[in-house]
């Protein structure tokens, strides 16, 4: 069985999305999938959705999704140093952001980078229901 990879940005977002959507059960259920933009990718890259985590503390935007031409691009917002920790261990390219307050940036380059971006996001959400580093947290202006 032959199997394409898929380098487009756009699918890679479709399939990052469904791969949120789909979990219903332990921290990768607190996620949704917010403020969708239909966009075709660019070099630069375009906002296509945010994801939110609904915590007892109250939902707050974790990560925002940019479709480039042949890849995705998604900046955790929150606690940037569990998503660098495990964008990593995944197998996944990884920098810092230097914004204040400072992200991290997961680079999602084909349709399997999709389900493996999903350790971030669940590091992310660990992090912040535990209590853990206040890395990414901004208060409630956030």
């Amino acid at each position: 069985m032959v199997e394409d990879r898929i380098g487009d940005g756009r699918r890679i977002a479709q399939l990052l999305a469904s791969e949120v959507r789909g979990r219903e059960r332990g921290p990768l259920g607190r996620l949704a999938v917010v403020d969708v933009r239909d966009v075709e990718g660019s070099a630069y890259g375009e906002f296509a959705f945010g994801v939110d985590a609904h915590l007892d503390s109250g939902s707050r935007r974790v990560a925002d999704v940019y479709v480039h031409d042949d890849r995705t691009r998604v900046e955790f917002r929150e606690a940037p140093d569990a998503a660098a920790d495990a964008g990593r261990k995944a197998g996944l390219r990884t920098r810092p952001k230097a914004v204040q307050p400072p992200r991290t940036v997961v680079f999602v380059a084909d349709g399997v980078g999709a389900k493996r971006a999903l350790q971030a996001f669940r590091a992310v959400v660990e992090a912040l229901s535990t209590g853990g580093p206040a890395d990414g947290d901004r208060g409630p202006d956030g």
